[in-house]
């Protein structure tokens, strides 16, 4: 396929050919299914995303931003006639400064790369979400993505200081600092944050970074019988006034995906795993105290990195397990944590009333579930017993007084359900703030609400 007339000479690359663009189509998000976009921009500045973006915006031609693709929302989905402009080629760490603990980072620099980097100088980068080893930081802002260690340290919005922006008409633009404080004019940068690419396009983060700790947390893991009760040992270690390192859940569903993928010896009475970690032997303590009290089979306490490492690689390995065991519809539900019990439970009951497979974990620790449903890999279409069940499944969160949405945004996927949490004028301000950005609605049209 050639090129429209008048398409800009960039320093990336630009695809055209049908079989070579579908692979950048879509996310990792099963019932969404990429259009056929019109080419594909490989980018490596600033200056060749915003050329494209100009031209795009002259000629009308929807633009969709993409990261490294690990998009659970279907956020990255192609349009039909669009132009992806890929960040993927974007990886250069452009400082680190130890004085003033901050980093400076092109957009498609990976999660696990900008920590390793950091860590270097004995800093650290806490945001790390479960894919931190494959996904981008621009995508990671574009969702205000969590993870593992977020319970602790937070999201991605708490150490984002400052951003690189194209919008929609080409124009490039920095918001935010590098400074500890800063409260000039509205905070755009914090409005970005969790945009999902609807108002411009990031291709350069500025990140708070953290000393990273002198010794390594102690781990703590419980096996129990019911995945109420590891829920209610979390709601427990919450009211201690213990603040964990990671606290992260696994019910039995979610268990047996990952050792059909990894064996790791799930034993029959396990029906659900609790793993937390204390950055001193006192909190360890602790929440070993509250996770056999809640009646755990056993508790098993480690200082050993390596075991550690073990432990978590099976809660990392959680996603990848859902995709090996068929199509899947990921949620990312939150709830007060001490709605987490109520939530299990709930889960539990819609899984059964419409016969849908429907393992879980969860950032327990900041109430944020993962309840994923999974069905046949053959099927081209949702079932309706998924969309009835997940439909279940948001307004029983909403219930609990929750969101939708904790740290995968929503995309394409959840935005049939967005109004059941946002009212009518709020989508307005919503729609306000879109017009402004993007008067003609080229930048990921149809994401987000």
């Amino acid at each position: 396929m050639a090129l429209p007339e008048g398409f800009p000479q960039i320093t990336g690359a630009v695809l055209t050919d049908p079989d070579v663009t579908a692979a950048y189509a879509t996310d990792r998000c099963s019932p969404v299914y990429g259009g056929v976009p019109l080419a594909v921009v490989l980018a490596e500045t600033t200056e060749d995303v915003a050329a494209v973006a100009t031209w795009c915006y002259v000629n009308d031609v929807v633009m969709v931003p993409r990261g490294a693709g690990t998009g659970l929302a279907g956020g990255a989905a192609a349009i039909d006639g669009c132009v992806v402009i890929s960040l993927g080629r974007m990886t250069a760490i452009k400082e680190i400064s130890v004085a003033d603990q901050y980093a400076i980072a092109e957009a498609g620099v990976i999660n696990a790369d900008l920590d390793a980097a950091a860590r270097e100088h004995g800093l650290m980068y806490p945001p790390d979400p479960s894919s931190f080893e494959i996904c981008s930081i621009g995508g990671n802002v574009a969702t205000n993505a969590g993870g593992l260690r977020c319970v602790m340290h937070g999201v991605t919005r708490e150490y984002v200081l400052g951003l690189t922006v194209v919008l929609p008409d080409g124009r490039i633009i920095t918001t935010g600092r590098r400074t500890v404080k800063g409260v000039t004019g509205y905070d755009l940068t914090q409005l970005l944050c969790g945009s999902e690419g609807t108002l411009g396009i990031v291709t350069e983060v500025t990140v708070k970074l953290k000393p990273a700790p002198p010794i390594p947390p102690t781990t703590v893991a419980a096996a129990y019988p019911d995945v109420v009760s590891a829920a209610s040992a979390v709601a427990a270690v919450v009211r201690t006034g213990v603040v964990p390192a990671l606290m992260e859940l696994m019910d039995r569903g979610t268990l047996e995906c990952v050792e059909d993928l990894r064996p790791f010896g799930l034993e029959e009475e396990t029906r659900a795993m609790l793993i937390g970690q204390g950055t001193t032997p006192e909190d360890a303590a602790v929440l070993a105290r509250e996770f056999d009290a809640a009646g755990a089979h056993y508790v098993v306490v480690s200082d050993d990195p390596a075991e550690a490492a073990e432990l978590l690689a099976v809660r990392r390995a959680a996603f990848h397990a859902y995709e090996h065991a068929g199509n899947m519809f990921s949620e990312d539900v939150g709830v007060p944590r001490s709605k987490l019990p109520e939530m299990f439970a709930r889960i539990e009951e819609i899984a059964a009333k419409h016969d849908v497979r429907i393992p879980t974990c969860a950032h327990a620790g900041d109430g944020n579930l993962h309840p994923t449903l999974i069905y046949p890999r053959e099927l081209t279409e949702v079932p309706q017993a998924v969309w009835d069940a997940a439909d279940e499944v948001f307004q029983a969160a909403l219930d609990l007084g929750g969101t939708l949405t904790g740290e995968h945004g929503v995309g394409v996927l959840k935005a049939r359900w967005v109004g059941d949490e946002l009212s009518e004028d709020v989508l307005d301000l919503h729609r306000g703030i879109k017009a402004v950005w993007d008067p003609k609605n080229l930048l990921n049209p149809g994401r987000g609400f």
